[in-house]
């Protein structure tokens, strides 16, 4: 592991207050956003943890709401000629590095991810000429500078199966930027894993002595976690992965009650999928806690209904909130991104 600290200190974390409309306003911004989605012929791609009512017009107007994996195939699949992506900067870049030939644009470009910025490309570029001998393996929580470095980008829900792939044919294994994602994969797998030092600001905040303390209080409850958390959350976990996975877990599972440690955008589709069951927040609370994001990143709450009309609204406004990445570094960024499509088509 690196002996720098990656992990982005409060000060670096914007605090953001997501905006409160009225309901007449809101529909009517929901009209309008539909009807220009349809002008435009652009299809809306939203994560799991945006706005539920950003994740509501995606489904509604032939769009997608997934996680990181799916949004990626969605966009490269969709015939669309412009793809709207309601998440953060990094899940913009993906979709133009699989489509370089559609035009991507996002409600803000300030949606940033803490492991992204916590990964700076040349400290990750000399990271891995000292250790030259390694594989090369990235979250796709990164910038598409530091995924044209690696040989393979990966998502969380594959993420196990590619290193366990590796393994098996030798290879040790680079791996960024999570520290906890990796420590978790390295624990499963047995693989010879060298990390980098970077860890999420909402998962990071997970208290392993408080959510003890809640499944006392809820003794029935099913605990349900993404791997990003700290080690000592996930040995409570009843099920681990990512958020298309928990949301699987929340509805094979016999639990009535779930406490949930990932961000709480994710409860809107859980509640959806499974509306006679409770769903309850893991705590970030407890001794030693320095609360940043309370279990909702900041960066996704950025992706409002006004920002998403305001991007919409004229070509001017599109170009603003253009993702725009260099040819050439998204051609060697596809080649990885492309290696983990295939081994999951596979």
């Amino acid at each position: 592991m690196t002996e720098a600290n990656y992990c982005l200190p409060s000060d670096k974390v914007p605090l953001y207050e997501p905006e409160v409309l009225a309901p007449a306003q809101r529909d009517l911004l929901m009209e309008e956003i539909s009807d220009l989605l349809s002008q435009r012929k652009a299809a809306l791609i939203a994560h799991y943890y945006v706005d539920s009512d950003v994740q509501d017009l995606a489904m509604a107007t032939g769009g997608c709401v997934s996680d990181s994996l799916e949004m990626a195939r969605f966009g490269k699949e969709h015939d669309a000629a412009t793809l709207v992506v309601a998440g953060v900067r990094f899940m913009g870049e993906t979709a133009k590095i699989l489509s370089p030939e559609k035009r991507v644009i996002m409600p803000t470009l300030k949606a940033e991810c803490s492991l992204d910025l916590g990964c700076p490309p040349d400290e990750f570029e000399a990271f891995c000429k000292a250790n030259p001998d390694r594989t090369v393996v990235v979250y796709a929580n990164t910038s598409v500078q530091v995924k044209a470095l690696s040989d393979w980008v990966v998502t969380s829900s594959v993420a196990l199966p590619i290193v366990e792939h590796l393994k098996a044919k030798g290879e040790k294994v680079l791996w960024a930027p999570d520290k906890h994602l990796g420590n978790y994969i390295q624990v499963q797998t047995g693989a010879d894993m060298l990390l980098w030092n970077g860890a999420c600001v909402v998962h990071e905040e997970f208290k392993s002595k408080a959510l003890f303390d809640m499944k006392a209080l809820y003794p029935e409850a099913g605990v349900l976690v993404h791997p990003e958390s700290p080690a000592a959350v996930i040995e409570l976990a009843d099920g681990v992965g990512s958020t298309s996975q928990i949301i699987k877990y929340s509805k094979e599972l016999p639990h009535d009650t779930f406490i949930v440690a990932t961000d709480r955008g994710i409860f809107h589709r859980l509640r959806q999928e499974s509306p006679d069951k409770r769903f309850l927040e893991c705590p970030t609370a407890g001794d030693g806690a320095d609360c940043r994001s309370c279990a909702h990143c900041p960066w996704m709450a950025m992706n409002e209904l006004s920002k998403l009309a305001e991007c919409l609204r004229s070509d001017d406004n599109m170009s603003t909130n253009e993702i725009r990445v260099d040819p050439e570094i998204g051609e060697r960024a596809m080649l990885p991104l492309n290696r983990m499509l295939a081994f999951k088509a596979g």
